[in-house]
């Protein structure tokens, strides 16, 4: 009887958590529109981040890497500018 209780309270308290990590809304605009992986790649590098991972997250780009300080970082950009959305870390 405690699973049937458990098991739901388990599952939406797992669904809150995942939601708090989802990628942020970083921009409405096309595809076309947005800086190619390349140039954000050199922007990234241009403004001191080491680059681990660099990936495409639901409409933004998402670095993990580390800053000017060594520090461990993840980072949102919107795609079109550039700018920074969302930062954890460092």
């Amino acid at each position: 009887m405690k699973r049937i209780v458990i098991a739901p309270l388990f599952l939406a308290a797992a669904a809150l958590s995942a939601s708090a990590f989802a990628a942020p809304q970083c921009t409405n605009a096309p595809r076309a529109q947005w800086l190619t992986e390349a140039a954000m790649k050199q922007k990234v590098l241009d403004q001191g981040y080491t680059i681990k991972v660099f990936q495409v997250s639901g409409n933004c780009y998402e670095i993990y890497g580390k800053n000017k300080a060594g520090k461990n970082v993840e980072i949102y950009f919107d795609p079109t500018d550039g700018r920074i959305v969302k930062k954890k870390g460092g």
